[in-house]
């Protein structure tokens, strides 16, 4: 049949459901990068873990690849714009670990809770220090929890066993989602300063990196304990060292870091602070998960058939012209994400034209994807999408007309005051943003978006552009939309890295500037 390059170890029950379907599993473990390039050619599936960089020195050497599987969550190494342009599918095992990152999410809370590490070193060493390692109870005391997705959920539910009280940040989860859960939702300041506890379960994007800061972190009161097994980033590393060695903050406990691996974090060695290195999917049953769900997927790749788990489905089967639509719709959910501060009950996708012609559940899946994929910390498929969108009390309603005058088919998503539209270009068969609410525009989407609103007076684009100019960043692409008013007017440019909190909230202090919002499309 096909040979299926495992340059990794995974779960031997995955290798054998490969086997077992007639294909030849080449496993070659620890190869220099120079030999993955000559080991890939003819394979027609490679499937790694975290080490193996999948560049595209590797997705060019492997002219015959069908299919690149990642056996568990992250894709840091997997190079998924080159191999979407090689129409090579690339899929995950997005579901593999969600209840590992629970359960170690609770064994950091209680090691910290009652100092287990530094009383194992300090007795290890011979050293009996009963009294000086006096713990806390979690009993009636209060968890803060950033983040309702599937790992904080399950997190709350398990931590509300041991008498905790919970209450949450998540903008994207309902008030009556919450209550079925009894979980109180409170503004993010109001939490940290509530909390005992606090736990963080939410995506690292640019609207949640430094999300607890010194500022954050002085709201705090002094027996606050700090977890995060989601993603480093989320919690500025020296904000939070400085304030536990101040005791402005009790203790933490860190699974994750900035940059990965590393033994010099500003956390590692500060007492009070439990650290692990980045362990929250490292159990023998998430592992075993991981490498029968890639097998799972790979095979369907293989087979032809539709891969729920594909990061970039428009390398796959999908037919007609819905398929072209796909990465439209994907994107403008992250764009919709990005720009709205809560998701309202009911949205609206609408699909104009040819687009809207058939059944539309994957356009609707595709959007939810990109959307949810930009708000909760939970890996997001085409499998648990509709899912994770009803667990939040969503609903996106899918919309079909005709054509548009301008355009041969666009997409359209409204709801909670907020519309955004796009379609794919005839010229070069890149999705375009033609609309945010009532400006009209038109702009090729890119990985990183910058939105301001300001005012509709002169030299406001010279104000933004040198602005971004002094702090190094280089603008691609920019477009002005205006509104019939000629009121205020939306400024959607595109950059070639991510512009950092410090610039965005130094435009934001512009006289003029409105709103800046930052969106980071995978």
């Amino acid at each position: 049949m096909s040979r299926v390059l495992v340059t990794e170890k995974i779960a031997e029950s995955g290798l054998d459901a490969l086997r077992a379907a007639g294909h030849e599993v080449d496993l070659r473990v620890d190869l220099s990068p120079e030999a993955i390039i000559a080991a890939v050619a003819g394979a027609r599936a490679l499937i790694v873990r975290s080490v193996t960089q999948v560049d595209q020195a590797v997705l060019a050497a492997g002219t015959d690849l069908l299919v690149v599987g990642r056996a568990g969550v992250g894709l840091d190494n997997i190079d998924t714009r080159a191999a979407t342009e090689r129409g090579v599918m690339v899929v995950n095992a997005p579901e593999s670990n969600i209840t590992s990152a629970a359960e170690h999410t609770l064994a950091m809370l209680l090691a910290q809770a009652r100092n287990i590490p530094q009383a194992h070193a300090a007795l290890v060493d011979r050293r009996w220090e009963r009294s000086q390692w006096e713990g806390v109870e979690v009993a009636d005391k209060t968890l803060g929890v950033i983040g309702l997705g599937r790992i904080g959920t399950l997190v709350a539910k398990r931590a509300a066993a041991f008498g905790m009280r919970i209450v949450a940040h998540d903008p994207f989860v309902s008030t009556a989602v919450a209550q079925r859960l009894d979980i109180e939702l409170l503004d993010l300041d109001d939490l940290v300063a509530r909390a005992d506890f606090l736990t963080v379960h939410v995506a690292k994007t640019p609207e949640t990196v430094g999300l607890i800061n010194k500022d954050r972190l002085a709201l705090a009161k002094p027996n606050l304990r700090v977890v995060n097994v989601a993603r480093g980033g989320i919690i500025d590393e020296v904000a939070l060292a400085d304030a536990v060695r101040a005791g402005k903050v009790a203790g933490a406990a860190i699974d994750v870091f900035d940059n990965e691996p590393t033994t010099d974090s500003p956390l590692i060695g500060v007492p009070g602070i439990v650290v692990t290195p980045h362990l929250g999917a490292s159990t023998r049953e998430a592992q075993d998960r991981a490498g029968e769900q890639i097998a799972e997927q790979v095979l369907l790749a293989l087979g032809g058939d539709f891969v729920p788990f594909a990061v970039n489905v428009a390398a796959g089967p999908a037919s007609g012209v819905l398929r072209e639509h796909l990465p439209l719709c994907e994107a403008l959910g992250g764009i919709y994400a990005g720009l709205s501060r809560t998701l309202p009950p009911t949205i609206d996708l609408e699909l104009r034209g040819e687009v809207g012609e058939g059944d539309a559940s994957l356009g609707r899946l595709s959007f939810l994807k990109g959307l949810l994929g930009q708000t909760s910390s939970d890996p997001v498929s085409y499998v648990n999408a509709a899912d994770l969108a009803e667990s939040r009390g969503l609903d996106v309603r899918v919309i079909t007309s005709p054509a548009p005058k301008d355009h041969v088919n666009t997409v359209r998503v409204e709801g909670g005051g907020l519309a955004v539209a796009g379609t794919i270009s005839t010229l070069d068969g890149q999705p375009r943003l033609i609309e945010v609410d009532d400006h009209r525009l038109e702009i090729r989407m890119s990985e990183n978006m910058l939105f301001v609103r300001n005012d509709d007076v002169p030299g406001m684009v010279g104000l933004v552009g040198t602005a971004l100019g002094d702090a190094g960043i280089n603008i691609s692409n920019m477009h002005i939309g205006e509104d019939d008013d000629g009121v205020v007017a939306v400024m959607v440019v595109s950059t070639d890295g991510l512009v950092p909190q410090r610039v965005q909230d130094s435009l934001r202090s512009l006289e003029g500037v409105r709103s800046v919002r930052s969106v980071r499309l995978s």
